[in-house]
């Protein structure tokens, strides 16, 4: 049996971009192709092989330590961000807002999809799930910009639809209408008391 089962889920890839220079905003700027290669998406700030440790692994790591970067791309689900834009008061939520760097259309459940699952494309090009990107701060001065006074509810409306963050596995194309399959690991959920 392999490590890895192919689902019958499948999406689309409806919105791609990439966060030029994080120092500077968060937003993110739409592209309708990019490569992604073992640093991550071409141009993204957030790319590289290996990051500076954050917040999120500071019981792991003393803040500013070297490791692996398994935080390369933001993956959100377009369903996910409507919800999240009707609880914010906003018409639609765009996804520049929250550095999103690959939107999807059609996967139910996204953000919870299990860490080390796989999307991979029609070009072969594979995003490793590292695991569900919980929501903070920073989208809220981006969304403040464009529809002032809808900010500052993001971090509670995207509470468990803030979706992933994943590194690339195998390099290769990713474009606007791509179709995805999901990947998910073949085990069990883990069960320390039983």
């Amino acid at each position: 049996m392999p490590a890895l089962i192919k689902t019958e889920f499948s999406g689309k890839i409806v919105w791609l971009g990439r966060v030029p220079d994080r120092e500077a905003a968060l937003r993110s700027q739409p592209m309708e192709v990019t490569q992604a290669t073992f640093a991550g998406l071409d141009g993204e700030d957030h790319g590289g092989l290996t990051r500076a440790s954050c917040s999120r692994v500071v019981t792991q790591y003393p803040k500013g330590t070297e490791i692996r970067n398994t935080r390369q791309i933001c993956i959100v689900s377009a369903e996910e961000m409507a919800e999240v834009a009707a609880a914010i008061g906003v018409e639609a939520f765009n996804p520049e807002w929250c550095g999103a760097g690959v939107v999807i259309e059609g996967i139910p459940d996204f953000t919870h999809i299990p860490p080390s699952s796989r999307l991979q494309s029609e070009s072969g090009a594979t995003l490793t799930v590292d695991m569900e990107n919980l929501p903070c701060h920073l989208p809220a001065p981006v969304i403040d910009t464009d529809a002032p006074g809808h900010g500052k509810g993001f971090k509670a409306a995207a509470k468990d639809k803030r979706g992933v963050t994943a590194w690339v596995e195998r390099e290769g194309v990713l474009k606007l209408g791509d179709t995805v399959t999901l990947h998910v690991p073949a085990q069990r959920g883990w069960q320390p008391n039983g």
